[in-house]
């Protein structure tokens, strides 16, 4: 695909390459063993300027755009699904909402910091009751009481929360109202009434920290309001559309990541005398994902492209993270079946790159609300 890249796109993603292949890959392994968040690793990407590669320059960003993001993505997610998950989550989840919706003054204040590197963010949207159906079951509340908001309730799933500078949190603050009664108001870490829940024991993504986060009372200024009270759920869903183009192209990373161990394997293990890649079955295999992971590649990098010329793109986005992680799922699991009962353990990556792509099909919209999604645009169109 590398007709479609700009000079700039090619030097971005060879730039990542390099970077992954030395700083994160020889770590990869130890990491998912170890559970250990690798924040030398994101501080290294901070001085690079990884963190804030979309962002604009005067918030301490890159300047690049939402191709080169994507393009970013997958090659993180390529050597490790943590370090790839928790940077896609900061890019989108937690820089996104503050870039679009925040003041020139909550940028400087909020976004600047993570856009420089100098600390990670994070996005609190589900709780117990309330996952794919944000709409009308939030309950953390937040009241105005003065010049601070008051929240309370509990949120889950908060990735980098463990670690985060500041956290968006969407809230109800009229519950009269609906999903119109939805806000999203920075909290940031050390706030009176935030406590941070242990980090969750996950069957992937081990080295990047999911927890719970409880708000008791949590007091925050007046001011930390994102755009105005009641935008909370548009505001989701539009960071969700966002956040769908770096899961899908997280997924892209880890099912390349298989393929390119398959193909190795395969030209290597014997069996009867030849290669396994000599067997029609093992051929097959190889053929079908190179071929879904090459269109899941396109429906990616078209999305992104729709981005990044202001053109309508949450269908192509919802199409584009629902094929993607669906493929890289299928490389995956084919890539444990070439390696035989050697995929079965841990010295080989694939049984890493399945677990840690799982959670590509139930992040930011799992695949059965995608499709949901999906069919009714396609439904209501003329």
């Amino acid at each position: 695909m590398d007709f479609q890249l700009s000079e700039e796109q090619r030097a971005i993603r060879e730039l990542v390459r390099d970077f992954a292949e030395k700083e994160i890959a020889p770590r990869a392994a130890e990491i998912d063993k170890t559970d250990e968040f690798p924040a030398d690793v994101f501080s290294k990407m901070g001085a690079q300027g990884l963190l804030g590669l979309p962002y604009p320059e005067e918030y301490g960003g890159g300047g690049a755009d939402v191709t080169s993001q994507a393009l970013a993505v997958e090659e993180v997610s390529r050597v490790s699904g943590s370090v790839g998950l928790t940077y896609a989550a900061h890019l989108s989840l937690a820089c996104g909402p503050l870039f679009m919706f925040g003041t020139e003054e909550q940028k400087k204040k909020w976004l600047a910091p993570l856009a420089k590197g100098e600390d990670l963010g994070a996005l609190a949207l589900t709780e117990t009751k309330s996952g794919s159906d944000l709409a009308g079951s939030v309950a953390t509340t937040a009241m105005l009481k003065g010049d601070e908001w008051i929240l309370n309730g509990t949120k889950m799933y908060v990735t980098s929360g463990a670690v985060a500078r500041s956290i968006t949190v969407l809230c109800a603050t009229d519950k009269a109202k609906g999903h119109r009664g939805l806000s999203m108001i920075v909290v940031p870490r050390g706030a009176p009434g935030l406590t941070i829940g242990k980090v969750e024991e996950k069957m992937g993504l081990h080295g990047s920290l999911t927890t719970q986060i409880f708000l008791e009372d949590c007091r925050v200024p007046k001011e930390n309001l994102l755009g105005g009270e009641g935008e909370g759920f548009k505001q989701a869903m539009m960071t969700l559309d966002s956040g769908r183009i770096g899961i899908g192209a997280m997924a892209l990373g880890l099912g390349r990541a298989a393929l390119e161990a398959s193909i190795k394997y395969a030209q290597e293990r014997q069996a009867f005398g030849k290669p396994i890649a000599d067997f029609q079955a093992i051929q097959w295999m190889i053929a079908d994902c190179s071929v879904e992971l090459e269109a899941a590649r396109l429906l990616v990098l078209q999305a992104a492209y729709l981005k990044d010329t202001q053109q309508s793109f949450s269908q192509q986005a919802a199409m584009a993270k629902l094929f993607a992680s669906e493929a890289a799922d299928r490389a995956c699991w084919k890539a444990i079946q070439i390696h035989g009962g050697a995929g079965y353990l841990r010295d080989f990556p694939v049984e890493r790159f399945y677990r840690d792509n799982r959670l590509t099909m139930i992040g930011e919209g799992t695949s059965e609300i995608l499709r949901m999604v999906i069919a009714r645009n396609i439904l209501r169109a003329p």
